[in-house]
């Protein structure tokens, strides 16, 4: 891959958005290349954790200008199929199996913001800057919104979205956009013990809470849901990850996971 840089340490792999030169800005072969990595990387069976970084000192400013320019031109159709690519690979960081933390230890813009959100956990540097800009080009937030909205809350997109306004770091934390906010100096460090507790946990598990929170978010309490999350109990109490995690709970040992862990 030309535009990201992947690293795998044990379990855990870290995409890294690799074009500082341009503020890791993406375009039409960022987007294929990121959602090439997450569909390899979620199904790998080595793989308990990924996580999304960006080289330098933006971690994303949204859509490359050189792309912009060539969109400039698109008919409608054409601009269907360029919008298709990017919802795809967001959608795909979202669905991924695995678990995924935002490293975020630069400014996140437009189409960056979009990255964030559609991780499971995102921790940012103090220093970072967000912004929604896209109605200051005349555009909206289109494809992104269903991951931002979800995060921030509608409330706080009505403003961002709206205003295209900068917010800093504490700004994301109180709004819920990210999970906490560390210096630049504690980035790695935190994010490297976040992943770790995602290791250390059951791997299935893992993988059913996420789709739990996705399944059940802002849906009504209505029978059929309460029944799925029943159902849902059950099966992974008699599976035998789950039998495991109980049995060595009680019997005061590592589970079977984390015993073959790679250290």
């Amino acid at each position: 891959m030309t535009t990201l840089r992947i690293q795998v340490d044990g379990c855990i792999a870290t995409v890294t958005l690799n074009r500082p030169e341009v503020r890791n800005a993406f375009n039409d072969e960022v987007i294929a290349e990121l959602k090439a990595a997450f569909e390899s990387l979620g199904v790998r069976d080595d793989i308990r954790c990924i996580v999304l970084a960006g080289e330098g000192k933006a971690f994303c400013a949204g859509a490359d200008l050189n792309w912009m320019r060539r969109m400039a031109d698109y008919s409608r159709d054409e601009n269907l199929a360029d919008a298709a690519q990017l919802a795809a690979m967001l959608r795909t960081i979202y669905e991924c199996p695995k678990p995924t933390i935002a490293c975020v230890q630069g400014d996140a813009y437009a189409g960056g913001t979009g990255l964030v959100a559609a991780c499971d956990i995102a921790i940012s540097a103090d220093t970072a800057n967000y912004c929604l800009s896209e109605v200051r080009l005349g555009l909206i937030p289109a494809t992104i919104s269903p991951y931002v909205i979800r995060a921030m809350g509608a409330r706080s997109a009505h403003r961002y979205f709206l205003t295209a306004e900068r917010f800093d770091a504490q700004e994301a934390l109180r709004i819920g956009f990210v999970h906490q906010v560390v210096t630049a100096e504690r980035l790695g460090a935190r994010v490297a013990e976040l992943a770790q507790a995602l290791v250390d946990a059951g791997p299935q598990a893992v993988r059913l809470c996420k789709k739990l929170v996705q399944d059940v978010a802002e849906q009504a309490i209505t029978p059929e849901l309460v029944a799925m999350t029943v159902a849902g109990i059950a099966d992974i109490r008699v599976s035998a990850e789950g039998r495991e995690g109980v049995q060595s709970f009680l019997q005061k040992r590592k589970p079977s996971w984390l015993a073959a862990a790679p250290e």
